[in-house]
C-alpha cells in the first residue's frame, strides 16, 4: 500500500501541535496577567467625584479625624458617606463662592444629595464589615493607604482575595492599638510580630483556620 502522507507531515504534526500549546500557554498567561493588573483591579485609578475633595487637605492640612465625615466607621458595616450638611459646617463660612463648590451649595438649596462614586468597590458577594475591622485593630491605612496625603482618592490595594487573605493568614503582621487605627501616619515597630500576635489574643482575633474559612466573607 502507497504511503498516504509525506514524510513532512510528521514535522507538520509536531509543529501545529507544538504551536496551539504555545498559543494556549500564551493565552494563559495573558489572563492571569491581566486578571492581577491594574486594568482589573482598578488600584492606583483616579475616580471622577461630583466634587474634586482632596483628602490631603482636609486630613493633613486642616487636620481633621477620619470620624468626622465617616460617622458610622466604628460601629457599622459601611464607613458612612458624609451629607451635605456635614460639609457646609464649614463651607457656609469658608470658600462661599468657591465655584468648585457650586455642587454642594446646589445639593443643600435643592435638598438632594451628592452622588459621590465609591472608591474601593468591593463585589456584591463580598462581605466586608468596618466595625469588625476597626475594633480589631486593623488601620485604615493598611486598607486604603495614605488617603491623608491624596489630592485626589484612589483605590491603593488590588483587593483581591489574595491579597485579603495574606492578612487572614497572618494578621499579627498587621494589627496595631485601637488607639493608632485612625492614625494615619502610624509605623510598624520593630516588635510588630511580638505586638501583634498579643493583641491577636487580647482582641479575640479568631484562629487562621476560622480567618480563612469561606463564609467569613462570601455569605
Amino acid at each position: 500500500m502507497s504511503q498516504i502522507f509525506p514524510r513532512s507531515a510528521n514535522a507538520t504534526a509536531r509543529l501545529t501541535i507544538a504551536g496551539v500549546l504555545g498559543f494556549v500557554i500564551l493565552l494563559s498567561w495573558v489572563v492571569w496577567t491581566l486578571m492581577f493588573s491594574s486594568w482589573v483591579t482598578k488600584q492606583n485609578e483616579v475616580v471622577n467625584q461630583p466634587v474634586p475633595f482632596s483628602h490631603k487637605h482636609h486630613v493633613s492640612g486642616v487636620g481633621l479625624d477620619c470620624r468626622y465625615c465617616h460617622t458610622s466607621v466604628e460601629n457599622s458595616e459601611f464607613a458612612g458617606i458624609p451629607p451635605t450638611k456635614t460639609c457646609m459646617n464649614c463651607h457656609s463660612q469658608i470658600w462661599t463662592n468657591a465655584p468648585m463648590l457650586e455642587p454642594v451649595r446646589a445639593s443643600l438649596r435643592d435638598n438632594k444629595n451628592l452622588t459621590w462614586i465609591r472608591v474601593n468597590d468591593l463585589p456584591d458577594f463580598v462581605y466586608f464589615s468596618h466595625e469588625i475591622h476597626v475594633h480589631q485593630g486593623v488601620g485604615c491605612a493598611t486598607c486604603h493607604g495614605r488617603v491623608d496625603q491624596m489630592a485626589l482618592t484612589y483605590q491603593a490595594a488590588p483587593l483581591l482575595m489574595g491579597w485579603c487573605l495574606n492578612c487572614h493568614r497572618a494578621p499579627e503582621k498587621y494589627l496595631r492599638p485601637r488607639d493608632q487605627v485612625f492614625n494615619m501616619a502610624y509605623e510598624a515597630p520593630a516588635n510588630q510580630i511580638e505586638l501583634g500576635l498579643r493583641l491577636k489574643k487580647e482582641y479575640g482575633v479568631a484562629d487562621v483556620r476560622h480567618m480563612t474559612s469561606c463564609s467569613i466573607c462570601h455569605r
